[in-house]
């Protein structure tokens, strides 16, 4: 149970109307990564033409927040027909070039969605709310104009993070299969991410607020539950500076990642399934 209900910051990132404002700009860019940025644009373009609907840039880089050679670049296509197997390999392809070849990056990732699946009923309080709130416009139709605004309530964190129980399995066989300090630096950084804004969006509604600093959601969520608050303050120290260590993700996977799928599921309940 929660021990304190005294924020930890002051409640924000929202409108006058109490809905969630959208983060990001291309203005925010920082300048070193306006080459990758502007290369990235012209090589969506090229490999989807007429297919793509939209493109978005989402993370640090349009928030202004990336750090040269430590920040990855972050991408979502929707294009106009379901994606196959073989556009998931192009931009996979696509991130491996672009991270090759622009040092001030430390990897490029791309999700690729049908503009059907984002502005579907199902994805309405997940990948909708991810497209409208935390994603900048880069090419094309603005799926946000289709899209409701957004209150930071039981219902999106339900939908956006009420999964964590069926992700833990799949956790556990990645880091048994982690191989490389490489991959394990990464898997520490994705698991540190993920648990850091889990914690966060199970005390969002409280809070009544919203932050994508994972340095702040770990003290929105510290407010809440001092007895974890360490181990959250620590995934997000690793979220943007990880490590190789296995005994952390076995930490996440085997005691701060079950505690918080329980929490979560009494607090929210847990995200509708997919097919």
């Amino acid at each position: 149970m929660a021990a304190e209900t005294v924020p930890a910051v002051a409640a924000k990132g929202l409108d006058a109307e109490g809905c969630i404002e959208r983060e990001g700009s291309l203005g925010l860019v920082p300048h070193p990564f306006r080459p990758v940025v502007a290369a990235a644009r012209d090589r969506v373009l090229d490999l989807f033409g007429s297919r793509l609907h939209s493109a978005y840039l989402y993370g640090s880089i349009p928030r202004g927040t990336a750090r040269v050679g430590r920040s990855d670049l972050d991408l979502l296509l929707a294009l106009n027909e379901e994606p196959t197997e073989a556009d998931r390999e192009d931009v996979r392809m696509l991130g491996e070039a672009l991270d090759g070849e622009f040092p001030q990056i430390d990897g490029a990732g791309t999700l690729l969605y049908s503009r059907t699946l984002l502005l579907s009923e199902l994805e309405r309080h997940d990948m909708g709310w991810f497209v409208a709130c935390l994603c900048t416009p880069l090419l094309g139709d603005d799926l946000a104009e289709y899209l409701p605004r957004y209150r930071p309530d039981s219902l999106l964190a339900r939908e956006t993070n009420g999964d964590l129980a069926l992700l833990l399995p799949r956790w556990r066989e990645r880091i048994d299969a982690a191989d490389s300090d490489e991959t394990r630096r990464r898997l520490v950084r994705f698991t540190s991410r993920h648990l850091v804004r889990t914690a966060f969006t199970l005390v969002m509604p409280r809070w009544n607020g919203w932050t994508s600093d994972l340095a702040e959601m770990a003290e929105v969520f510290a407010a809440y539950y001092p007895e974890r608050a360490d181990l959250v303050r620590t995934a997000a120290v690793l979220g943007r500076s990880p490590s190789t260590d296995t005994a952390v993700l076995r930490t996440y996977a085997d005691d701060l990642g079950p505690w918080l799928a329980d929490e979560y599921t009494r607090v929210h309940g847990t995200k509708t399934p997919r097919p």
